[in-house]
Parts: structure tokens; C-alpha cells; sequence
């Protein structure tokens, strides 16, 4: 079992199909959950999973719904956006990685897969996002 970093494919397909919306505005929502060392995450993983999900105070299945703070625009060849940074406040987390997913009309569809490389633990556990199409990457984790 493993956590593999990377862009879902099949955000890949419906990227290209149109059924995801990044705009000022848009209806769809982004959530952002968290997994333990056990889960088995990467660009094969096609929609949330409850399957070693984290468990502790202060955390909710399905994770955390995301704000997009910085609708999608670029600088030099790069395209990006960014979403709102994440806290799960007075809490109790051990995490290895997170998985971003989209629920819309079409379903629930995978969008990222970030591996923290090492179990976080912590009482207040907090995601700073950036995002680029090149690089999805979570900057930073404070614990």
C-alpha cells in the first residue's frame, strides 16, 4: 500500500470533457480529504475513497470543502490557481496524504494525490495550497 503522488488521470479525461469548472462563481464543489499510511492513493484513484481515511477528533469523513482563492490564470508557459488554505482546528490527525476530489452532476471525480512523505501528527493540522497544471503540490503543512 502506498501514496502516490500525482494528477488523477481521470481528471485528465474530464478535464478534456469539460466537467470541470474552475471559475469565479462556479457551482462545483472541491473537498480535500485525508488518509493514513495504509491507503493505497495515485493517478489510477478515480474518486473519493473512504478506505483508510483518517479518524480522530476533530475530523469529519469526506474531509474539508475547498475555496478556490485564485481562479485559473498563468505567468510566462505555467497555468495555475490556488485554493484557500485548510484547517481542522483543536484536532487529533495523523496523516500521510490527502487526495483533492470534485463532487458535481457527472459524480465524485478525482483531481489530485499528495503524499506527505512522513506521517503528520498533530492537535491543529492546517494544508497551504498552491496549484499549478504541471505541479499540484500542497506547499506546505503546518502540524
Amino acid at each position: 500500500m502506498a501514496i502516490s503522488q500525482a494528477m488523477a488521470t481521470s481528471f485528465k479525461v474530464q478535464i478534456l470533457a469539460g466537467d470541470f469548472d474552475f471559475a469565479s462563481g462556479t457551482s462545483q464543489t472541491f473537498y480535500c480529504a485525508l488518509y493514513t499510511s495504509s491507503a493505497t492513493l495515485g493517478a489510477t484513484t478515480t474518486a473519493y475513497t473512504a478506505s483508510n481515511e483518517v479518524s480522530g477528533t476533530g475530523y469529519s469523513a469526506t474531509g474539508k470543502q475547498l475555496t478556490i482563492s485564485q481562479v485559473p490564470t498563468s505567468t510566462g508557459t505555467t497555468a495555475f490557481l490556488d485554493f484557500s488554505n485548510l484547517t481542522w482546528g483543536t484536532s487529533t490527525i495523523t496523516a500521510r496524504g490527502a487526495l483533492i476530489y470534485l463532487k458535481n452532476a457527472v459524480g465524485v471525480i478525482s483531481f489530485s494525490v499528495k503524499n506527505f512523505d512522513s506521517d503528520k501528527t498533530s492537535d491543529v493540522f492546517i494544508l497551504l495550497f498552491f496549484f499549478n497544471l504541471s505541479i499540484i503540490d500542497i506547499i506546505d503543512i503546518l502540524y
